[in-house]
């Protein structure tokens, strides 16, 4: 393993990071900071959260900057401000003993004026949220046109949230000649298109492999109905005396409720959501790093940023609705050689899920059964008798008191007291496991055998010889029918593609096309827009398991979309009939009766 002095960095950064405990350069800052010094190329860089990151590219990028110079040098965006402040502050602790060098965070949620102000004294390094940012360009405030270097940190979660246009907006506003570096989680369709777009000649770094979660991170969960949920959530809580956990919950609504409810019987829990003022949020958080408070229940985009070392588990109060969000949770947990666990409640339907989840990240769920009462006891009562044990005492502090404390309890024998005091730390649960309500067990269901596939079946369900079977995330509800497809096969794959077999389902439809011209029709369909949603097309194979909002139920059979096909190719003009039909632009618009 290099040192940092190896990798190429100064004197004076190498004297701030050893102050704040950095000995050696963990593996994406050793792969990344070399790259970034020299300035040789573009970089993806996918690693999970607590890797190292911010020094990866934060060092080379402050080792870059021209003092002298106060116009803005490099560009760092990041999706949500939690995770913007936290950066600009790592920047500012590495940058200790450079002079002249000036972090600023923009952000929305906070007042723009003084930002306004900081940006109009000179800022060699700007540390923003798309949003905002956009906002400050448009007043004549940030000036990007000298920007040499530009980070992306959590470009998956940017592109989650909505920001693919900003960002587009923003690189617009760059100069020609510039260096980017993107930081990603996971290597999405939308990160390789993004990719495609802006990098050039670029590297791809990855610390551990794609799509991977912690590696020090165990995947537990626990089956139940959904009115048992709440009910779970205490016993796993109860179970795991000196937890330090984000319990993540998928709304907010949810969120403050789960919250207000645990604090109701006692945890000590706070809640970190969107509806929370800047400053609330703040001091949540401050408290939560602190560990004053223990249990921290958070939406997916409140918790971004939010990175805790020693935090011992991650509870999902049910699976989120991506899995990209699933990798981001769980590696907030297990971090710096550290172990985790990541606790996942959930229903029978969400079974799923689970094996989506374990395909995807190349790790096993392990199902474990509700703690029972007694389990939760003992475990307890084990914490309360270490606790007692491990107590210091101060002999010359409670000296004094001794003669009154031993005439107090002369009349008591040991095992007395000891009962006494365990029973006093010991009491709530006690009493609360005495009469807890039963949490019934979910029944698996029995497998039904599966009936033959008939002929007809089977043929609609595989692809003819020499054909590829394609999925795309269009159906008859977006209004996808057979001549649609054609029309978007003409614009975006170019030329008359050949295609087989059409099954259009309610959401979702399969098409074939010449093995040859697979992989060309998957890349040019998929990301583009129809009818404002973004388009995915991939091999059957690979198609994304169905959700609740987008269930994938066939609503018509084969002879019904026959009919369809038929139907739409009946009204044929005189000069096509007996002809191949043409789907280009002008054949359609020939096509269209004429009014009378």
């Amino acid at each position: 393993m290099k040192s940092f002095e190896e990798l190429g960095v100064s004197s004076p950064i190498r004297r701030a990071i050893e102050e704040l405990g950095f000995v050696s350069p963990m593996p994406v800052q050793e792969a990344v900071i070399p790259f970034l010094i020299e300035g040789r190329q573009d970089v993806i860089a996918l690693a999970q959260t607590g890797t190292g990151k911010t020094a990866a590219f934060g060092i080379p990028l402050l080792q870059r900057i021209d003092t002298a110079n106060r116009d803005t040098q490099a560009l760092i965006l990041s999706p949500t401000r939690e995770l913007c402040l936290q950066i600009a502050g790592d920047l500012r602790d590495f940058a200790k003993y450079l002079d002249g060098i000036h972090v600023e965070a923009v952000y929305g949620g906070a007042a723009i004026e003084p930002q306004i102000r900081s940006l109009k004294k000179g800022v060699q390094i700007i540390v923003a949220t798309p949003g905002r940012l956009i906002d400050l360009k448009n007043r004549g405030v940030a000036h990007l046109e000298n920007v040499s270097n530009i980070v992306l940190d959590e470009a998956d979660e940017m592109l989650n949230m909505g920001f693919a246009d900003s960002i587009n907006e923003i690189f617009d506003a760059l100069p020609e000649e510039h260096t980017t570096l993107m930081f990603s989680a996971t290597m999405s369709r939308e990160i390789e298109r993004i990719a495609k777009q802006y990098l050039h000649n670029h590297e791809e770094i990855v610390v551990g492999s794609r799509n991977e979660g912690a590696e020090n991170v165990n995947h537990i969960y626990f089956m139940v109905h959904a009115k048992d949920k709440y009910l779970a959530l205490k016993r796993i809580v109860d179970y795991y005396p000196k937890i330090f956990a984000i319990i993540f919950c998928r709304t907010k609504l949810e969120t403050q409720e789960v919250a207000d409810m645990l604090i109701k019987d006692g945890y000590n829990a706070e809640a970190l959501h969107g509806d929370l003022s800047q400053q609330q949020r703040d001091l949540t958080m401050q408290k939560f790093r602190q560990h004053l408070t223990q249990l921290l229940v958070a939406t997916d985009v409140a918790a971004r940023g939010l990175d805790v070392d020693d935090l011992t588990h991650v509870i999902n109060y049910g699976l989120p609705a991506d899995i990209e969000n699933y990798t981001h949770r769980s590696g907030r947990t297990g971090r710096a050689g550290k172990k985790g666990t990541s606790i996942s409640i959930v229903h029978s339907k969400e079974k799923q899920k689970i094996r989506n989840i374990e395909k995807e990240i190349g790790k096993s769920f392990q199902q474990e059964p509700i703690p029972s009462a007694q389990e939760i006891c003992k475990k307890q009562l084990y914490k309360v008798m270490d606790q007692i044990v491990k107590t210091d005492v101060d002999d010359e502090e409670i000296a004094p008191f001794m003669a009154d404390i031993n005439r107090h309890f002369e009349y008591i024998d040991k095992e007395e007291i000891i009962k006494k005091i365990v029973s006093m730390e010991f009491g709530r649960f006690l009493a609360y496991y005495a009469d807890a309500p039963e949490i019934e067990p979910v029944k698996e269901k029995e497998k039904k055998e599966k009936k033959p596939q008939t002929d007809r079946q089977k043929r609609l369900n595989k692809a003819e010889k020499g054909y590829s079977r394609l999925f795309i995330n269009l159906g008859k509800r977006d209004g996808f029918y057979p001549g649609e497809l054609m029309q978007t096969l003409n614009r975006y794959v170019g030329g008359r593609q050949q295609v087989g077999h059409i099954d259009l389902l309610e959401s979702i439809s399969y098409f074939e096309v010449p093995e040859k011209d697979a992989r060309k029709v998957m890349t040019q369909l998929t990301g583009i827009r129809y009818k404002g949603r973004i388009v995915r097309c991939n091999a059957e194979d690979d198609k994304p398991a169905p959700t609740a909002e987008r269930p994938e139920k066939p609503t018509r059979g084969r002879q019904h979309r026959r009919d369809d096909w038929q139907a739409l190719m009946r009204p044929k003009p005189r000069e096509l009939r007996g002809q191949q039909p043409d789907f280009s632009e002008e054949g359609w618009a020939r096509r269209k009766p004429k009014k009378k």
